[in-house]
């Protein structure tokens, strides 16, 4: 899975194939599909959840420690991941989302990828209403945040730089700051 995960980062589901993904993993074919018997759907589906789930990890492991740590390591983790790829990867969850139907075949792949985004929502959120902050503002917040996060990713791709990772770092600390300064009712 994670080699399927590092190929779908790169060129998404569309452009991955399953003789690919297990040519890139060193694994045989027929391995492929008898951990995957129901094809490229399942692989893919099952990679959404391991690679979403690794950051959903990280990210909850950073936010014990506040929302700016939170978002601080999760903006971290993308700079490396941008440049340990020459700017080539970006997020595997976001490209499938944005590259496949929400009908049809992969409906259970964009479901697996729109649980992961609620997830990080979610985890974002319940750091900021842990500290005071509203609900509402909270997961407000918390979408700001992801939006933010998965765009710069597109945009540090396409300019080869962690630009705008940098711009919105400065944008969502100010905006996780204000989040934490309303409360309830404020």
């Amino acid at each position: 899975m994670a080699g399927a995960a590092e190929m779908m980062s790169r060129g998404g589901l569309g452009h991955t194939s399953v003789r690919e993904i297990a040519r890139h993993a060193g694994t045989p074919l027929g391995s492929t599909y008898h951990y995957f018997p129901d094809g490229k759907a399942q692989l893919a589906r099952e990679t959404i959840q391991f690679a979403g789930g690794k950051v959903s990890r990280a990210l909850g492991n950073a936010l014990e420690r506040g929302p700016v740590e939170g978002l601080e390591a999760l903006l971290a983790w993308w700079r490396q991941v941008l440049a340990n790829s020459d700017y080539d990867a970006g997020c595997p969850v976001m490209s499938v989302a944005v590259t496949e139907s929400r009908f049809g075949d992969m409906v259970d792949v964009i479901a697996a990828a729109r649980h992961v985004f609620a997830d990080w929502e979610h985890q974002l959120a319940g750091s900021l209403i842990a500290r005071g902050a509203s609900s509402t503002q909270a997961e407000n917040t918390a979408t700001l945040v992801v939006c933010a996060v998965e765009g710069a990713i597109g945009l540090c791709r396409v300019e080869g730089s962690t630009r705008p990772l940098d711009a919105i770092d400065i944008a969502l600390r100010a905006a996780l700051t204000r989040t934490l300064e309303q409360r309830d009712g404020a």
